[in-house]
């Protein structure tokens, strides 16, 4: 790829994301303490991907269900997920 198209590449990126902020990535994991280790000042969530919702320590679905994974809280919002108001104990 010339260094031409790569400028106008992230030049529409650039434009395509609001204010020019892109969405950190998502880093799922199959164990809460993975999840830890990998960002240690931030809460760890279980994210369920059909709902689109996560859910902290505490609400019945945390860490359950065949289509989830653990994830820290900002990488989870910063995708669109957003908090499940159900289920805390």
């Amino acid at each position: 790829m010339s260094i031409h198209r790569c400028v106008v590449a992230l030049l529409v990126l650039d434009v395509l994301t609001p204010d020019g902020v892109m969405a950190q990535a998502l880093t799922p994991f199959r164990y809460e303490a993975q999840a830890q280790r990998h960002c240690p000042g931030d809460t760890v969530v279980w994210l369920d991907f059909g709902r689109e919702r996560y859910y902290t320590k505490g609400q019945r679905r945390y860490g359950s269900g065949l289509t989830g994974s653990f994830v820290c809280r900002s990488e989870a919002r910063n995708n669109g997920f957003r908090r499940s108001p159900l289920g805390l104990r």
